[in-house]
């Protein structure tokens, strides 16, 4: 018996068995659990999806609106067997900013020049996914092992280091306050447990939030925050949607995003298949062409790039319920608060030394991300091969190598991508011929 598209879901009647049963990706709770279970999801994706655009100076609202989008679409593409939230990318910060000179206050003026580059990142990918649905997953892990993906996450947090640094020195007040947020994410990091040890940026900024309004509008220290435009902004209204602008240039160097966004959805898939314990690689294809149109449709609207969440896996490795269903009311709960004008004017007043000291701490996540990859992967850098490539990689990136050619440039994180995998491919010949 052929089967179905979309599984047909039974329903659990609670998951309170003693010992915290698993709730399958074909199966979903009553409607209030799911319901709740979906919220939660919201909560897990929401401090990643909004910091994204903001430090891109893209609206934070349309970026919420688009990842409700995504996630629907990726929904569709895998038939509803993959659980995934799509949230916005921190893969396209670095490139984004360098193509649209954004100088990291307010909205980007230039957002068009970066939608275009967005799209064709999404084209690239989703040629990458009709690839492997037709001839599998293998020339992936050949080209991309752990030492080249480790690598170049790490070096994707390593180029952004000097703009969070910049963005909060400009005077000593704004210093100060960065490292009291940073502090504030560390107390939440080390000091709490559950849930709220999972939502470490997110609470962590708020706390900060707070400080820096009791010293700047209780005390007078720094630059108040104007509530003004909360206010006067409305509850419910259309997101403002913006058109990508096509420049080849930016186009050439975004798109090669499309390489770190293939290395994460393939993490990804392969962590729920382990955690399922359900052999999900006959969807990989679908699940790159999924998030691949997803990013196009953002790109198109106006919306930041997107991707599948480790967040939403931590959540699912926590409650042990994986029911695709969930994803679905995550994405509704996601569009509803794209639709409130209100919601996006109270995530503009985040003061710029908060949001920079919390740039301090997710830009340094990214980089030890990186070295979780060697580490979870036992990447053996006694071997020469290994040590050169990592070695290579994290200088390009960090130092921001960019290579010309005419009219073409490839900054570093791009200088870096490519660099990696062809030097391993290179230093791999002799293992070939020994």
């Amino acid at each position: 018996m052929a089967e179905s598209y979309f599984p047909k879901w039974r329903v659990r009647q609670g998951t309170d068995d003693g010992n915290g049963a698993v709730v399958s990706t074909d199966e979903r709770l009553p409607w209030p659990q799911t319901i709740a279970m979906g919220l939660q999801h919201v909560v897990a994706m929401f401090g990643a999806t909004v910091l994204a655009p903001l430090l891109m100076g893209f609206d934070p609202n349309l970026a919420i609106f688009m990842s409700g989008i995504g996630t629907l679409l990726f929904f569709v593409f895998v038939g509803g067997r993959v659980p995934s939230y799509l949230g916005s990318s921190f893969a396209f910060i670095g490139l984004v900013i360098m193509v649209t000179g954004y100088g990291g206050q307010g909205p980007n003026a230039n957002v068009g020049v970066a939608l275009g580059g967005i799209i064709a990142c999404g084209a690239l990918y989703a040629l990458i996914g009709l690839l492997v649905s037709a001839i599998g997953t293998r020339w992936i892990e050949t080209l991309m092992p752990p030492v080249v993906t480790g690598a170049v996450v790490a070096v994707i947090g390593l180029n952004l280091a000097p703009i969070a640094v910049k963005g909060v020195t400009g005077n000593n007040f704004d210093a100060w306050m960065a490292l009291v947020t940073v502090l504030c994410v560390g107390v939440v990091a080390v000091f709490t447990r559950g849930m709220v040890q999972r939502l470490l940026i997110l609470i962590g900024l708020l706390l900060a939030y707070v400080l820096y309004a009791i010293a700047t509008n209780g005390m007078g220290l720094g630059k108040p925050i104007d509530f003004g435009a909360v206010a006067s902004a409305a509850w419910f209204g259309v997101p403002k949607f913006v058109s990508p602008v096509f420049r080849a240039n930016a186009m050439a160097l975004i798109a090669p995003v499309a390489i770190i966004l293939v290395a994460e959805n393939l993490g990804h898939v392969k962590a729920v298949s382990a955690m399922t314990g359900k052999n999900l690689d006959r969807y990989m294809g679908r699940a790159f062409l999924g998030d691949g149109v997803a990013t196009m449709l953002s790109g198109a609207m106006g919306g930041t790039g997107v991707t599948t969440y480790a967040e939403n896996i931590g959540v699912m490795a926590v409650t042990r319920i994986y029911s695709t269903i969930v994803f679905v009311v995550a994405a509704v709960i996601a569009l509803v608060l794209g639709f409130s004008p209100k919601f996006g004017a109270i995530i503009q007043t985040i003061p710029g030394p908060v949001l920079g000291g919390v740039s301090i701490v997710v830009f340094g996540l990214i980089a030890v991300a990186g070295a979780r990859i060697w580490v979870e992967n036992r990447v053996d850098f006694s071997q020469n091969k290994n040590l050169i490539v990592a070695a290579v990689t994290l200088v390009l990136g960090a130092g921001d190598f960019t290579l010309k050619l005419g009219q073409f440039s490839l900054g570093g994180i791009g200088t870096a991508t490519f660099g990696a995998i062809l030097l391993h491919l290179l230093l791999s010949l002799r293992d070939e011929r020994s």
